[in-house]
């Protein structure tokens, strides 16, 4: 089959033939039909040879739906044919956090040696998938492939972000999305379907401030050095209830914590390599500052429940596997605008 990997540290991602994999006792093979293209993935291929955490080749992809081809030994609860969304974050299964569905935030998942598909283990970006248990799989139920990929990170992951902070983002308050890219853009629907709070969106390019509006934002702020005063300004001078930094850079981790409001929260959702400094006078009375990771099971399945109903969608682009790299590059240069999503069998 064909599959794009990262093959050597510093070297574009390439398409390459590698054998079909085949279902084990307990697992699942996918045909991928679609597979989203997240710039954790640039992130991956940016780090340096020394402390590389995985091994190479990797196929990349860790987001991923498809129809099940064919099953293990000794595997319930899915069908040949079915069409499926795959919950990325696996873990153990039996810790304490997993026993909640926050594999996410698996105990056991770095001793065991347990990684998520293309971020350490065969990814999505492939003809085929293999799926280590059916509990990672959710029902599609309808939904179009493309429509649905990008719901496994870019929808849980903001959508987890999010929840934590719903008792803050009440009538009157202020949401704050800095970067309003792949998760951004789906973030701001997000707080539109789930609060009343006004929707400021923070972004470098007017291209993703127009998306950023097309999809729910009441303003629309050029992230510069001027961006924290607007916001105070556009907030009376209080702040935000809620800011969801998308791109975790210095500046943008900065900004997040300069237009925090007092008992807001400030979650740090991009990899962008920015951390703020937290202690008595740094940021206003009682900020909360936290970095979340993807997302739960149940969570996704109320993602996907979202989708349905039209409440949330994703504004995608779509490759074939053999432009896998050039998606890639085009998302690098910032010219993706939403989610670029690759179609290994289109």
């Amino acid at each position: 089959m064909k599959a794009l990997q990262y093959r050597t540290i510093g070297a574009p991602p390439e398409v390459v033939t590698v054998p079909d994999p085949e279902p084990g006792p307990g697992q699942v093979l996918l045909k991928v039909t679609a597979a989203g293209v997240c710039h954790s993935d640039i992130a991956v291929m940016g780090w340096p040879a020394e402390g590389f955490p995985y091994e190479l080749p990797l196929t990349l992809g860790h987001e991923g739906v498809g129809t099940v081809a064919a099953l293990g030994a000794g595997v319930t609860g899915v069908a040949e044919g079915d069409a499926v969304a795959v919950y990325g974050p696996w873990g153990c299964g039996t810790c304490a956090k997993c026993a909640e569905g926050k594999e996410n935030y698996c105990l056991r998942a770095d001793e065991l040696g347990i990684r998520p598909p293309g971020l350490g283990r065969p990814g999505s970006m492939a003809e085929y998938l293999l799926i280590d248990d059916p509990r990672h799989l959710v029902p599609l139920d309808g939904l179009d492939p493309v429509a649905a990929v990008p719901l496994t990170d870019a929808g849980l992951t903001p959508y987890h972000a999010i929840k934590r902070s719903l008792p803050k983002l009440v009538p009157g308050s202020t949401a704050v999305v800095i970067g309003t890219g792949g998760l951004g853009h789906v973030a701001i629907q997000l707080l539109r379907a789930l609060t009343s709070a006004r929707v400021v969106a923070l972004d470098v390019s007017e291209e993703k401030l127009r998306l950023a509006r097309a999809v729910g934002a009441h303003e629309a702020v050029l992230s510069d050095a001027k961006a924290a005063d607007a916001v105070r300004e556009l907030t009376g001078g209080l702040g935000a209830e809620a800011v969801f930094d998308f791109v975790g850079a210095a500046p943008t981790v900065r900004t997040a914590g300069a237009v925090a409001a007092v008992e807001g929260d400030v979650t740090l959702v991009g990899i962008g390599g920015g951390s703020l400094p937290v202690g008595f006078g740094v940021l206003p009375f009682e900020v909360s500052v936290n970095a979340p990771y993807w997302g739960s099971r149940s969570e996704l399945i109320e993602v996907l429940n979202l989708a349905r109903s039209g409440a949330v969608s994703v504004h995608t682009e779509t490759y074939s596997l053999d432009d896998a790299p050039l998606a890639y590059e085009r998302l690098h240069e910032g010219r993706v605008n939403g989610r670029a999503v690759i179609l290994p069998h289109g």
